[in-house]
Protein backbone atom coordinates (compact mmCIF):
# COMPACT_ATOMS: atom_id res chain seq x y z
CA UNK A 1 0.00 0.00 0.00
CA UNK A 2 1.22 3.74 -1.12
CA UNK A 3 2.27 5.53 2.05
CA UNK A 4 -0.02 8.70 0.69
CA UNK A 5 -3.05 6.34 1.17
CA UNK A 6 -1.72 5.11 4.82
CA UNK A 7 -1.61 9.03 5.88
CA UNK A 8 -4.92 9.12 4.43
CA UNK A 9 -6.01 6.27 6.69
CA UNK A 10 -4.46 7.79 9.99
CA UNK A 11 -6.23 10.93 9.17
CA UNK A 12 -9.25 9.91 8.78
CA UNK A 13 -8.77 7.95 12.08
CA UNK A 14 -8.18 10.92 14.28
CA UNK A 15 -10.68 12.90 12.15
CA UNK A 16 -13.31 10.30 13.39
CA UNK A 17 -11.70 10.22 17.05
CA UNK A 18 -11.50 14.59 17.54
CA UNK A 19 -14.72 15.25 15.75
CA UNK A 20 -17.09 12.93 18.51
CA UNK A 21 -15.90 13.99 21.31
CA UNK A 22 -18.43 16.04 21.45
CA UNK A 23 -21.35 13.63 20.84
CA UNK A 24 -22.47 11.68 23.89
CA UNK A 25 -22.34 14.76 25.74
CA UNK A 26 -24.33 17.37 23.64
CA UNK A 27 -27.78 16.30 24.92
CA UNK A 28 -26.44 16.55 28.45
CA UNK A 29 -25.52 19.97 27.70
CA UNK A 30 -28.30 21.11 26.02
CA UNK A 31 -30.12 20.20 29.07
CA UNK A 32 -28.13 21.71 31.67
CA UNK A 33 -28.34 24.71 29.80
CA UNK A 34 -32.85 24.44 30.10
CA UNK A 35 -33.17 24.19 26.49
CA UNK A 36 -35.86 22.01 25.00
CA UNK A 37 -35.05 18.42 23.95
CA UNK A 38 -36.06 18.76 20.50
CA UNK A 39 -33.57 21.58 19.91
CA UNK A 40 -30.96 18.50 20.02
CA UNK A 41 -32.02 17.51 16.76
CA UNK A 42 -32.13 21.34 15.63
CA UNK A 43 -28.83 21.86 16.29
CA UNK A 44 -27.62 18.54 14.19
CA UNK A 45 -30.20 19.87 11.40
CA UNK A 46 -28.23 23.23 11.72
CA UNK A 47 -24.86 21.17 11.20
CA UNK A 48 -26.03 19.16 8.37
CA UNK A 49 -27.38 21.99 6.66
CA UNK A 50 -23.87 23.35 6.55
CA UNK A 51 -22.42 20.37 5.36
CA UNK A 52 -24.93 20.43 2.71
CA UNK A 53 -23.86 23.84 1.72
CA UNK A 54 -20.21 23.04 1.58
CA UNK A 55 -19.72 19.49 0.10
CA UNK A 56 -20.06 20.92 -3.61
CA UNK A 57 -18.45 24.93 -2.63
CA UNK A 58 -15.43 22.50 -1.14
CA UNK A 59 -15.28 20.25 -3.53
CA UNK A 60 -15.54 22.47 -6.34
CA UNK A 61 -12.44 24.12 -4.79
CA UNK A 62 -10.65 21.57 -4.15
CA UNK A 63 -10.60 20.08 -8.19
CA UNK A 64 -8.84 23.56 -9.10
CA UNK A 65 -5.95 22.58 -6.83
CA UNK A 66 -5.00 23.01 -3.47
CA UNK A 67 -7.29 20.84 -1.35
CA UNK A 68 -4.92 20.75 1.50
CA UNK A 69 -4.92 24.29 2.26
CA UNK A 70 -9.12 24.03 1.85
CA UNK A 71 -9.19 21.12 3.81
CA UNK A 72 -6.61 23.16 6.52
CA UNK A 73 -9.27 26.35 6.33
CA UNK A 74 -12.42 24.33 7.03
CA UNK A 75 -10.74 22.30 9.75
CA UNK A 76 -10.48 25.76 11.31
CA UNK A 77 -13.86 26.22 10.95
CA UNK A 78 -14.70 23.61 12.17
CA UNK A 79 -12.79 24.26 15.23
CA UNK A 80 -14.30 27.92 15.94
CA UNK A 81 -17.76 26.55 15.54
CA UNK A 82 -17.54 24.07 18.18
CA UNK A 83 -15.87 26.17 20.40
CA UNK A 84 -18.72 28.59 20.32
CA UNK A 85 -21.11 26.39 20.38
CA UNK A 86 -19.93 24.54 23.70
CA UNK A 87 -19.49 28.21 25.12
CA UNK A 88 -21.99 30.67 24.22
CA UNK A 89 -25.06 29.50 25.92
CA UNK A 90 -27.68 31.08 23.46
CA UNK A 91 -29.86 28.19 21.84
CA UNK A 92 -30.13 30.74 18.72
CA UNK A 93 -26.10 31.84 18.51
CA UNK A 94 -25.48 27.88 18.79
CA UNK A 95 -27.95 27.29 16.09
CA UNK A 96 -25.33 29.57 14.15
CA UNK A 97 -22.14 28.07 14.96
CA UNK A 98 -23.72 24.70 14.89
CA UNK A 99 -24.09 25.85 10.87
CA UNK A 100 -20.77 26.80 10.62
CA UNK A 101 -19.25 23.67 12.15
CA UNK A 102 -20.86 21.49 9.69
CA UNK A 103 -19.85 24.12 6.58
CA UNK A 104 -16.05 24.02 7.86
CA UNK A 105 -16.18 19.98 8.24
CA UNK A 106 -17.94 19.78 4.87
CA UNK A 107 -14.21 20.40 3.29
CA UNK A 108 -12.17 17.47 4.81
CA UNK A 109 -14.99 15.07 4.40
CA UNK A 110 -15.36 15.90 0.81
CA UNK A 111 -11.51 16.50 -0.20
CA UNK A 112 -10.19 13.60 1.66
CA UNK A 113 -12.73 11.26 0.14
CA UNK A 114 -11.68 12.69 -3.22
CA UNK A 115 -8.18 12.55 -2.72
CA UNK A 116 -8.13 8.89 -1.31
CA UNK A 117 -10.22 7.65 -5.05
CA UNK A 118 -7.27 9.44 -7.09
CA UNK A 119 -4.91 7.84 -4.98
CA UNK A 120 -6.72 4.14 -5.18
CA UNK A 121 -6.01 2.19 -8.22
CA UNK A 122 -9.85 1.51 -9.29
CA UNK A 123 -9.50 -2.61 -9.00
CA UNK A 124 -8.73 -1.58 -5.19
CA UNK A 125 -10.34 1.47 -4.56
CA UNK A 126 -13.75 -0.02 -2.97
CA UNK A 127 -11.34 -1.97 -0.69
CA UNK A 128 -9.50 1.33 0.14
CA UNK A 129 -12.81 2.99 0.89
CA UNK A 130 -13.89 0.79 2.62
CA UNK A 131 -10.48 0.76 5.22
CA UNK A 132 -11.53 4.78 5.80
CA UNK A 133 -14.94 4.46 6.32
CA UNK A 134 -13.58 1.73 9.20
CA UNK A 135 -10.99 3.81 10.24
CA UNK A 136 -13.29 6.91 10.70
CA UNK A 137 -16.10 4.90 12.23
CA UNK A 138 -13.62 3.28 14.81
CA UNK A 139 -11.92 6.55 15.72
CA UNK A 140 -15.58 8.04 16.17
CA UNK A 141 -16.42 5.51 18.24
CA UNK A 142 -12.98 5.63 20.24
CA UNK A 143 -14.02 9.44 20.17
CA UNK A 144 -17.49 8.96 21.78
CA UNK A 145 -16.26 6.42 23.99
CA UNK A 146 -13.12 9.19 25.23
CA UNK A 147 -15.89 11.94 25.28
CA UNK A 148 -18.28 10.08 27.40
CA UNK A 149 -15.13 9.05 29.71
CA UNK A 150 -13.95 12.73 29.62
CA UNK A 151 -16.84 13.64 31.51
CA UNK A 152 -17.26 11.09 34.25
CA UNK A 153 -14.09 9.92 34.96
CA UNK A 154 -13.04 11.64 38.15
CA UNK A 155 -8.85 11.52 37.40
CA UNK A 156 -10.06 13.47 33.93
CA UNK A 157 -12.96 15.61 35.72
CA UNK A 158 -10.09 16.27 38.48
CA UNK A 159 -7.74 16.96 35.52
CA UNK A 160 -9.12 18.97 33.06
CA UNK A 161 -12.55 19.74 35.09
CA UNK A 162 -14.82 17.91 32.43
CA UNK A 163 -17.51 18.10 35.21
CA UNK A 164 -18.20 21.38 32.78
CA UNK A 165 -19.05 19.98 29.73
CA UNK A 166 -18.18 23.19 27.74
CA UNK A 167 -14.38 21.70 28.67
CA UNK A 168 -14.81 18.98 26.33
CA UNK A 169 -15.94 21.22 23.31
CA UNK A 170 -13.04 23.53 24.31
CA UNK A 171 -10.38 20.45 24.39
CA UNK A 172 -11.94 19.30 20.46
CA UNK A 173 -11.43 22.48 18.98
CA UNK A 174 -7.68 22.81 20.14
CA UNK A 175 -6.85 19.00 18.78
CA UNK A 176 -9.12 19.76 15.78
CA UNK A 177 -6.69 22.46 15.16
CA UNK A 178 -3.59 20.27 15.42
CA UNK A 179 -4.88 17.93 13.03
CA UNK A 180 -5.76 20.52 10.48
CA UNK A 181 -1.99 21.33 10.86
CA UNK A 182 -1.45 17.48 10.27
CA UNK A 183 -3.33 17.50 7.25
CA UNK A 184 -1.69 20.59 5.88
CA UNK A 185 1.42 18.52 5.94
CA UNK A 186 0.62 15.44 5.08
CA UNK A 187 -1.52 15.65 2.31
CA UNK A 188 0.19 16.51 -1.47
CA UNK A 189 -1.77 17.37 -4.29
CA UNK A 190 -2.12 14.23 -6.34
CA UNK A 191 -3.70 15.23 -9.87
CA UNK A 192 -3.49 18.64 -11.99
CA UNK A 193 -5.65 19.37 -14.43
CA UNK A 194 -4.55 17.26 -17.55
CA UNK A 195 -4.14 17.54 -21.08
CA UNK A 196 -2.81 21.01 -20.31
CA UNK A 197 -6.49 22.51 -19.55
CA UNK A 198 -7.32 25.74 -17.74
CA UNK A 199 -8.54 25.52 -14.44
CA UNK A 200 -12.56 25.97 -14.03
CA UNK A 201 -13.64 28.61 -12.64
CA UNK A 202 -15.96 28.38 -9.39
CA UNK A 203 -19.10 28.88 -11.56
CA UNK A 204 -18.62 26.49 -14.07
CA UNK A 205 -17.68 23.80 -12.28
CA UNK A 206 -21.25 24.67 -10.37
CA UNK A 207 -22.96 24.71 -14.23
CA UNK A 208 -20.89 20.87 -15.00
CA UNK A 209 -23.00 19.60 -11.93
CA UNK A 210 -26.42 20.20 -13.94
CA UNK A 211 -24.96 17.63 -16.93
CA UNK A 212 -25.02 14.78 -14.43
CA UNK A 213 -26.26 10.89 -15.43
CA UNK A 214 -30.11 10.31 -14.39
CA UNK A 215 -29.44 7.39 -13.22
CA UNK A 216 -27.15 8.97 -10.77
CA UNK A 217 -29.09 11.41 -9.67
CA UNK A 218 -32.31 8.71 -8.91
CA UNK A 219 -29.19 6.99 -7.14
CA UNK A 220 -28.25 10.05 -4.85
CA UNK A 221 -32.02 10.55 -4.31
CA UNK A 222 -32.03 7.27 -2.52
CA UNK A 223 -28.91 7.77 -0.80
CA UNK A 224 -30.75 11.18 0.93
CA UNK A 225 -33.45 9.01 1.89
CA UNK A 226 -31.45 6.17 3.47
CA UNK A 227 -29.30 8.72 4.85
CA UNK A 228 -32.35 9.98 6.70
CA UNK A 229 -32.93 7.05 8.25
CA UNK A 230 -29.37 5.95 9.02
CA UNK A 231 -28.86 9.28 10.99
CA UNK A 232 -32.48 9.37 13.13
CA UNK A 233 -31.22 5.92 14.19
CA UNK A 234 -27.72 6.67 15.25
CA UNK A 235 -28.53 10.14 16.90
CA UNK A 236 -31.85 9.18 18.52
CA UNK A 237 -29.93 6.39 19.77
CA UNK A 238 -27.86 8.90 22.06
CA UNK A 239 -30.99 10.54 23.81
CA UNK A 240 -32.71 7.57 24.10
CA UNK A 241 -29.91 6.11 26.19
CA UNK A 242 -30.13 9.02 28.31
CA UNK A 243 -34.04 8.62 28.30
CA UNK A 244 -33.22 4.85 29.89
CA UNK A 245 -30.84 6.31 32.09
CA UNK A 246 -27.77 5.76 30.76
CA UNK A 247 -24.56 7.54 31.48
CA UNK A 248 -22.40 9.09 28.45
CA UNK A 249 -20.00 6.50 29.47
CA UNK A 250 -22.60 3.30 28.61
CA UNK A 251 -23.20 5.35 25.70
CA UNK A 252 -19.84 5.39 24.56
CA UNK A 253 -19.11 2.06 25.20
CA UNK A 254 -22.08 1.19 22.97
CA UNK A 255 -20.75 2.86 20.37
CA UNK A 256 -17.28 1.91 20.65
CA UNK A 257 -18.36 -1.49 19.72
CA UNK A 258 -19.81 -1.15 16.81
CA UNK A 259 -16.98 0.31 15.55
CA UNK A 260 -15.11 -2.57 16.34
CA UNK A 261 -18.16 -4.28 14.59
CA UNK A 262 -17.75 -2.20 11.42
CA UNK A 263 -14.02 -2.62 11.62
CA UNK A 264 -14.30 -6.45 11.31
CA UNK A 265 -16.83 -6.00 8.85
CA UNK A 266 -14.22 -3.82 6.27
CA UNK A 267 -11.06 -6.31 6.74
CA UNK A 268 -12.87 -9.45 6.53
CA UNK A 269 -16.54 -9.16 4.26
CA UNK A 270 -16.25 -6.02 2.09
CA UNK A 271 -13.01 -7.59 0.57
CA UNK A 272 -15.61 -11.01 -0.16
CA UNK A 273 -18.59 -8.63 -0.86
CA UNK A 274 -16.56 -6.98 -3.53
CA UNK A 275 -15.64 -9.78 -5.61
CA UNK A 276 -19.52 -10.97 -6.58
CA UNK A 277 -19.26 -7.61 -8.35
CA UNK A 278 -22.92 -7.05 -7.60
CA UNK A 279 -22.89 -3.80 -5.85
CA UNK A 280 -26.39 -2.51 -6.71
CA UNK A 281 -27.84 -5.53 -6.20
CA UNK A 282 -26.15 -5.79 -2.36
CA UNK A 283 -27.12 -2.22 -1.85
CA UNK A 284 -31.13 -3.39 -2.57
CA UNK A 285 -30.88 -5.99 0.06
CA UNK A 286 -28.93 -4.20 3.05
CA UNK A 287 -31.90 -1.63 2.21
CA UNK A 288 -34.75 -4.67 2.61
CA UNK A 289 -32.99 -6.40 6.05
CA UNK A 290 -31.76 -2.86 7.67
CA UNK A 291 -35.43 -2.16 7.82
CA UNK A 292 -36.53 -5.45 9.28
CA UNK A 293 -33.87 -5.60 12.24
CA UNK A 294 -34.84 -1.41 12.45
CA UNK A 295 -38.47 -2.09 13.05
CA UNK A 296 -38.27 -5.40 15.52
CA UNK A 297 -35.32 -4.13 17.70
CA UNK A 298 -37.00 -1.20 19.36
CA UNK A 299 -39.96 -3.21 19.66
CA UNK A 300 -38.27 -5.89 21.78
CA UNK A 301 -38.49 -5.97 25.78
CA UNK A 302 -34.68 -5.66 26.35
CA UNK A 303 -33.62 -3.11 24.18
CA UNK A 304 -29.99 -2.86 25.35
CA UNK A 305 -29.14 -6.97 24.96
CA UNK A 306 -30.74 -6.18 21.29
CA UNK A 307 -28.73 -3.35 20.58
CA UNK A 308 -25.49 -5.67 21.48
CA UNK A 309 -26.74 -8.43 19.00
CA UNK A 310 -29.55 -8.48 16.75
CA UNK A 311 -28.43 -4.47 15.82
CA UNK A 312 -24.86 -5.33 15.51
CA UNK A 313 -25.86 -7.25 11.91
CA UNK A 314 -27.42 -3.24 11.54
CA UNK A 315 -23.98 -1.91 11.77
CA UNK A 316 -22.76 -4.70 9.59
CA UNK A 317 -24.96 -4.09 7.18
CA UNK A 318 -24.30 -0.27 7.04
CA UNK A 319 -20.19 -0.92 6.97
CA UNK A 320 -20.90 -2.68 4.04
CA UNK A 321 -22.96 -0.29 2.28
CA UNK A 322 -20.85 3.09 2.88
CA UNK A 323 -18.00 1.89 0.70
CA UNK A 324 -20.48 0.41 -1.72
CA UNK A 325 -22.78 3.56 -2.48
CA UNK A 326 -19.70 6.06 -2.18
CA UNK A 327 -17.44 3.76 -5.11
CA UNK A 328 -20.49 3.38 -7.17
CA UNK A 329 -20.88 7.24 -6.89
CA UNK A 330 -17.41 7.77 -7.84
CA UNK A 331 -17.67 5.55 -11.13
CA UNK A 332 -19.54 8.22 -12.58
CA UNK A 333 -16.86 10.70 -12.06
CA UNK A 334 -13.18 11.48 -14.10
CA UNK A 335 -9.81 12.72 -13.53
CA UNK A 336 -10.54 16.23 -12.14
CA UNK A 337 -13.60 15.79 -10.91
CA UNK A 338 -13.84 13.45 -8.37
CA UNK A 339 -14.13 16.18 -5.41
CA UNK A 340 -16.94 17.98 -7.61
CA UNK A 341 -19.03 14.75 -7.61
CA UNK A 342 -18.48 13.75 -4.05
CA UNK A 343 -18.91 17.37 -3.16
CA UNK A 344 -22.23 16.42 -4.65
CA UNK A 345 -22.76 13.41 -3.14
CA UNK A 346 -22.35 14.95 0.03
CA UNK A 347 -25.00 17.53 -0.44
CA UNK A 348 -27.20 14.33 -1.33
CA UNK A 349 -26.20 12.81 1.81
CA UNK A 350 -26.25 15.35 4.03
CA UNK A 351 -30.35 17.03 2.66
CA UNK A 352 -31.16 13.63 4.94
CA UNK A 353 -28.77 15.04 7.74
CA UNK A 354 -31.01 17.83 7.78
CA UNK A 355 -34.77 16.71 7.61
CA UNK A 356 -33.76 13.25 9.48
CA UNK A 357 -33.32 15.37 12.77
CA UNK A 358 -35.57 17.56 12.22
CA UNK A 359 -38.93 15.16 11.50
CA UNK A 360 -37.00 13.00 13.71
CA UNK A 361 -37.15 15.18 16.60
CA UNK A 362 -40.87 15.97 16.15
CA UNK A 363 -41.64 12.35 16.19
CA UNK A 364 -39.80 11.72 18.94
CA UNK A 365 -41.59 13.64 21.52
CA UNK A 366 -44.72 12.27 20.07
CA UNK A 367 -43.05 8.54 21.11
CA UNK A 368 -39.85 7.81 20.47
CA UNK A 369 -40.43 4.66 18.68
CA UNK A 370 -41.90 6.80 15.90
CA UNK A 371 -38.51 7.76 15.09
CA UNK A 372 -37.25 4.15 14.42
CA UNK A 373 -40.37 3.23 12.75
CA UNK A 374 -39.70 6.65 10.22
CA UNK A 375 -36.01 4.96 9.68
CA UNK A 376 -37.55 1.57 8.49
CA UNK A 377 -39.84 4.06 6.01
CA UNK A 378 -36.76 5.57 4.67
CA UNK A 379 -35.31 2.57 3.59
CA UNK A 380 -37.90 1.27 2.11
CA UNK A 381 -38.12 4.33 -0.26
CA UNK A 382 -34.29 4.24 -0.49
CA UNK A 383 -34.81 0.64 -1.46
CA UNK A 384 -37.73 1.47 -4.47
CA UNK A 385 -35.28 4.02 -6.13
CA UNK A 386 -32.45 1.68 -5.88
CA UNK A 387 -34.74 -0.78 -7.79
CA UNK A 388 -35.64 1.74 -10.24
CA UNK A 389 -31.81 2.35 -11.27
CA UNK A 390 -31.06 -1.26 -11.24
CA UNK A 391 -34.10 -1.45 -14.04
CA UNK A 392 -33.03 1.84 -16.12
CA UNK A 393 -29.42 0.16 -16.28
CA UNK A 394 -30.88 -3.30 -17.24
CA UNK A 395 -33.10 -1.67 -20.13
CA UNK A 396 -29.92 -0.02 -21.75
CA UNK A 397 -30.56 3.53 -19.96
CA UNK A 398 -27.21 4.45 -18.79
Amino acid sequence: MKKAIIWVMILYFFQGVIHNLGHPVTPYLVSDLGIEDYMFGVFFAAMSFGLMLGGPIWGVLGDRGNKRIYMAIGLIVYSIGQYMFGYSGNEYVMVFFRFLSGFGVAASVTLLLSHLICLAPKEKRTKYIAWSVAMFTVGSSIGYYLGGTLSTNQFFVDLLGTDDLRRIFLLQAVLNIFHAINMYIQIRQVKEPINGEKKVSLIQGFLDIKKMNKNLIIFLISLTFISIGMINISKFIDVYFKELGYNPNELGTFVFWTGIVSLLTSIFIVPLVVKFKKELTIMIWIQVLSSIIVFFVFRGNEVLLLLYTFFMLYVVLKAVYAPLEQNYISTYGHDGKYGTIMGVRQSFFAVGMVIGPLIGGFLYDIKPLYVFDFSVLMFILGFVLLLTVRKRLRNGNV
